[in-house]
């Protein structure tokens, strides 16, 4: 067997793209997007006319059809000149993996289809305030009456919600049914009944805004339904597998800035006469940083190509995605570590670092709940 971890010609093509962009377009505006909690959306608009959105789109539903392999290595390139801002630009892949895990054509070129024509935003409610991790106790309902679905309920921290054009949302048709009466809908966001509410203040990606979303008695048409009744955790933990990926690529684009930032700082920081590089407790901890972003992105490219090769990727995308979220956190705090005083300034760039990588510890499953998945496979599926 030939293992290789070279990139193609069209891989090296797209990674340069997304390079460039990232340091032309993201990277002198980082500062400022965050500082004004300010969507990108001029940035999005660049990105969209270079087809650096939407790149796992179905090509019959006009998109180009790009495998997450694909995807992480250019969503490595747009985070690391800024994690909020790429990802408000990739929230649509997170809000389209379901409907690519049906693939249903009709209702992708209905709703995707549009997404290549113009610039469209849509977003991912499966998060309710009182279940967190806890996806299978949602107690959004969706009721079935003639050829519609009422949905009535709370979804909370949705990105991107006040741009969305529609919703992926995860509803129980059955409440005591548990994990197994949950189904999932497409939801316009112009239907009566569906609020946005406030911007919520976060701490980090203050570029990417999050709300709450409230779904009072809006009624959808039967088909929207995705798949059949009772398959929307199935459909919802199948569309992680492709989604957990690009967030740990996410993660790899910190733990990038981290080491880039701190090893340039170093070099040019003195202290007691010589390069604080030279100190070994210095450059330890950028040695770390080094050897975490490789182990981090070899275990991402993994569950990338294991998915795009019709593997089951569910172990690896929680490996890549637990690793590398931790990994981003440890490196973003010891990069302020190395700039010192000055790491704790909101005029140096790695305090930025250290806000943002918390959420990777965080969202599409908790570091925790990654490792709840990685022992039931190790456990019950002897993986």
């Amino acid at each position: 067997m030939t293992i290789c971890f070279d990139l193609d010609d069209t891989q090296k093509d797209l990674q340069r793209l997304a390079r460039e962009f990232a340091e032309k377009e993201i990277k002198p505006l980082a500062e400022e997007h965050d500082r004004e909690a300010k969507f990108p959306m001029e940035i999005a608009k660049k990105a969209f006319d270079l087809g650096l959105m939407n790149p796992g789109f179905p090509e019959y539903a006009g998109g180009m059809g790009l495998g997450i392999t694909e995807e992480v290595i250019m969503a490595e390139e747009l985070a690391t000149a800024c994690t909020g801002i790429s990802t408000a630009l990739y929230a649509n892949m997170l809000a389209a993996a379901p409907l690519l895990v049906v693939d249903n054509h009709d209702i992708n070129k209905k709703f995707l289809a549009p997404m290549m024509e113009e610039l469209q935003f849509a977003s991912y409610c499966v998060t309710e305030p009182g279940c967190g991790s806890d996806v299978a106790n949602a107690k959004t309902t969706a009721k079935k009456v003639g050829d519609e679905y009422i949905i009535t309920g709370n979804k909370q921290w949705i990105t991107g919600a006040a741009h969305a054009k529609w919703f992926y949302v995860l509803a129980s048709t059955d409440l005591s049914a548990g994990h197994n009466g949950l189904s999932c809908f497409v939801v316009p966001a112009d239907l009566p009944g569906v609020t946005v509410q406030k911007k919520e203040d976060m701490m980090g990606q203050r570029a990417s805004t999050t709300h709450a979303v409230t779904f009072e008695e809006v009624k959808i048409p039967v088909s929207n339904l995705l798949g059949a009744e009772g398959e929307g955790f199935k459909i919802s933990m199948k569309a992680f597998d492709k989604t957990r990926p690009g967030v740990a690529a996410g993660a790899v684009g910190i733990i990038r800035a981290s080491m880039e930032y701190a090893k340039q700082y170093a070099m040019e920081r003195t202290s007691f006469g010589m390069p604080i590089a030279m100190h070994q407790a210095v450059s330890f901890m950028v040695a770390e940083m080094a050897m975490k972003l490789e182990a981090a992105r070899l275990l991402t490219w993994r569950s990338a190509v294991m998915i795009d090769s019709g593997t089951r990727n569910t172990k690896y995308a929680a490996f890549a995605k637990a690793f590398a979220a931790d990994a981003a956190m440890e490196s973003a705090t010891n990069a302020v570590q190395v700039y010192g005083g000055y790491g704790y300034s909101r005029e140096y760039p790695v305090e930025k670092l250290m806000r943002d990588a918390k959420i990777y510890q965080i969202y599409e499953g908790t570091s925790q709940i990654q490792r709840l998945i990685i022992a039931k496979e190790l456990f019950l599926r002897n993986a």
